[in-house]
């Protein structure tokens, strides 16, 4: 198993392939782990593994990785993970693709060091559109299992760390404004489901500028055109 050690904040990941790397980021709420890509209807690990080099971690809390927990955790202090992340690999530059939890992962990241991204791929991305309840009961669920790991968080603090994750509003680790001023080009598989609505994927495609929505992806006669669309965006924005 293959960890990134840093005091008690221990993160698992998985390099795979070879060439320019590509940062994924996986989809399964705040259980975001690599091997959940194993279950999507397209999967990265093995659609690009021939061309790429792919770092898949398991976000802090889920999968094999672990850290601690406070009640001022926030996105922030994932975007922080993840660039150490890629500091502890001695990556500068890379591409970054995420599902689900990952477009917010993904926005943060874009916010606080554009310019360490190549492009960003970002599949049904979880947004705010009357579903913050089906948000919040995904996060109480994965609090309880840590409950027992975490005895110094009451129930308050658990809800100060809930509000600082979900409490937000669009894309939750960024607003449109900050997204209009994203340079980075981005490619936006769209949602359409109560924790991906289509609108945050609309409103996402239409602020950022150099952003392209493919609204269709996901069924089976077009996974085809689904790979073949994301390994050409990819390799546009590669360094030749």
């Amino acid at each position: 198993m293959t960890m990134l050690d840093a005091g008690d904040l221990h993160l698992h990941y998985e390099i795979e392939g070879d060439g320019v790397p590509i940062l994924l980021i996986a989809p399964g709420g705040m259980r975001s782990a690599n091997n959940i890509w194993e279950r999507m209807p397209w999967n990265p690990r093995t659609a690009l593994v021939d061309s790429y080099r792919l770092i898949g971690m398991d976000q802090r809390n889920a999968g094999s990785s672990t850290a601690p927990v406070s009640r001022d955790d926030d996105w922030g202090t994932y975007a922080a993970d993840q660039l150490a992340f890629l500091d502890h690999l001695g990556i500068d530059r890379c591409h970054v693709l995420g599902m689900c939890i990952g477009g917010p992962y993904i926005a943060g990241l874009l916010r606080a060091a554009p310019q360490r991204f190549l492009s960003a791929v970002i599949l049904q991305p979880v947004g705010i559109d009357a579903n913050r309840p089906s948000l919040e009961q995904m996060f109480d669920a994965w609090a309880e299992d840590l409950s027992a790991d975490h005895p110094h968080m009451d129930a308050a603090a658990w809800q100060s760390f809930r509000s600082n994750m979900w409490d937000g509003e669009f894309l939750l680790a960024a607003s449109l404004e900050d997204m209009a001023a994203v340079q980075t080009p981005m490619l936006v598989m769209m949602g359409d489901d109560i924790y991906h609505p289509e609108s945050t994927s609309r409103e996402l495609a239409a602020a950022a500028p150099n952003a392209r929505l493919i609204e269709r992806w996901q069924d089976d006669d077009v996974l085809a055109d689904t790979n073949e669309q994301i390994r050409s965006f990819l390799d546009e924005h590669s360094p030749t």
